[in-house]
């Protein structure tokens, strides 16, 4: 691989993810664009999520660097963590379920080299299960920074930022108040300091869902969703009009369970 093209440093905090993470794994290690590095965080597993991952250091020790947390710590400490290990000019993110496309870090690198105008490139997302594909969306290019009040305009798990982009804004904010919506508070922060990011059209990741992920946000991480709008509008200077939306997480969460898990379903 030239050293012309620069270095990529994918970023993994893994926790219970045994059943997963050599899938995972290997679809990282066939990727076109060879010239990356993985760091993996094991944020106190209860599995052998630690045992699995040390295989793959074991075997790609120039390749994966392997870190811990002393306890479960969440994502947002456990992606900092990532980072300070992180030698790469771009930062890829990955989760330790589900499949990266053997195409993406290509296409993403490339989008980052032709367009120094944006810092943040992501891709739409294929969702699976055990019984194959189940959903696919279309990326819709350049966000309107209206949209930010609504929800996160880019999905995390596929994305691919410019380091410069990361050290701007100190790296995820491990506030109780910015848990599950770590994406959405980082977007905010990096638009706040000039920098932009772009939605490719194809999808170049395979997240694992199930039928049952409608019960993993609790009420608490509604309001935290709340809490980003009102972040959005003051950092982004968005009209007021869009605080409205700081209602749609509360309703949301205060929805019966069944009524909830149908509309979920809808969704898919």
């Amino acid at each position: 691989m030239s050293n012309s093209q620069p270095l990529v440093s994918v970023i993994m905090g893994i926790y219970n993810c045994a059943d997963t993470l050599a899938e995972c794994l290997d679809s990282l290690l066939v990727q076109t664009y060879q010239n990356f590095e993985i760091i993996m965080c094991n944020d106190g597993s209860t599995d052998n999520t630690f045992e699995i991952a040390k295989q793959y250091k074991d075997k790609y020790p120039n390749r994966i660097v392997l870190i811990e947390n002393e306890k479960n710590m969440g994502l947002n400490y456990t992606l900092n963590h990532c980072l300070k290990y992180a030698n790469g000019a771009y930062i890829a993110r990955m989760d330790g379920d589900d499949i990266s496309l053997p195409l993406r870090f290509e296409k993403e690198v490339s989008f980052l080299d032709e367009h120094p105008e944006y810092a943040i490139v992501s891709t739409p997302m294929i969702h699976f299960d055990e019984n194959g594909d189940f959903k696919s969306c279309q990326g819709n290019g350049e966000p309107k920074v209206s949209t930010f009040a609504k929800g996160t305009p880019f999905c995390h798990a596929p994305c691919m930022v410019r380091k410069e982009a990361y050290d701007a804004v100190s790296g995820y904010d491990v506030d109780s108040k910015k848990m599950r919506v770590e994406d959405w508070d980082l977007w905010i922060r990096m638009y706040s300091k000039g920098y932009k990011g772009y939605n490719l059209q194809e999808p170049m990741y395979k997240m694992r869902d199930d039928k049952n992920a409608f019960s993993r946000r609790k009420f608490k991480f509604r309001i935290n969703e709340a809490g980003m709008t009102i972040q959005a509008v003051k950092l982004l200077k968005l009209s007021p009009v869009n605080y409205i939306y700081v209602l749609r997480p509360v309703l949301v969460g205060l929805l019966p369970k069944h009524i909830y898990k149908a509309l979920h379903l809808l969704k898919k």
